[in-house]
């Protein structure tokens, strides 16, 4: 019997069109887990959420709670109480109508939000790619695998019928 870490190099030789060496770093890392029967599965979101710094998972924090529907219901809530207070409740209102007050609070507050909303977002879009990567890595070596098997197969087949592996091949 050959070698199987052998028979996957030439089988990932074959599949991918190019010899080991011209692999990119990320494909030959694949193929050689395959060649020693290891995994590529890992924890992408452990790893990335470790290396958060404590502005950033603040910001993460902003943007889960400012895209909430709790935010929503609270602050439409807010403005309502605002407003009803300063037309409605108060004989000299903080902020009469036209709510100038309300309207420099509510930029203020669209100034901070639009950019720790970004970040957080780029960052999920980095997350994201990490973790394409990951399912790239994790299809190819199934590609792979599935190869191999189709191979061993098949040389089995010859084995137990030489005359079914003639017409076939």
């Amino acid at each position: 019997m050959t070698d199987p870490q052998i028979d996957i190099f030439e089988l990932a030789e074959r599949v991918l069109a190019t010899d080991l060496g011209g692999l990119p770093p990320r494909e030959r890392r694949v193929v050689e887990r395959a060649a020693r029967r290891q995994t590529v599965t890992r924890p992408t979101h452990r790893q990335f959420e470790s290396s958060l710094s404590f502005g950033q998972q603040l910001a993460d924090r902003v943007a889960a709670v400012g895209g909430s529907w709790r935010f929503i219901i609270f602050f439409a809530l807010f403005l309502a109480a605002w407003a009803a207070t300063n037309s409605l409740f108060l004989v000299r209102p903080l902020d009469p109508y036209p709510f100038i007050f309300l309207n420099l609070l509510l930029s203020m507050l669209a100034a901070i939000q639009a950019p720790v909303i970004m970040m957080s977002q780029n960052r999920q879009a980095a997350r994201d790619r990490l973790q394409a990567q990951q399912d790239f890595e994790i299809n190819l070596k199934a590609e792979l695998e599935i190869l191999m098997l189709h191979e061993k197969v098949d040389r089995l087949l010859a084995i137990v019928d030489p005359s079914a592996a003639a017409r076939d091949g």
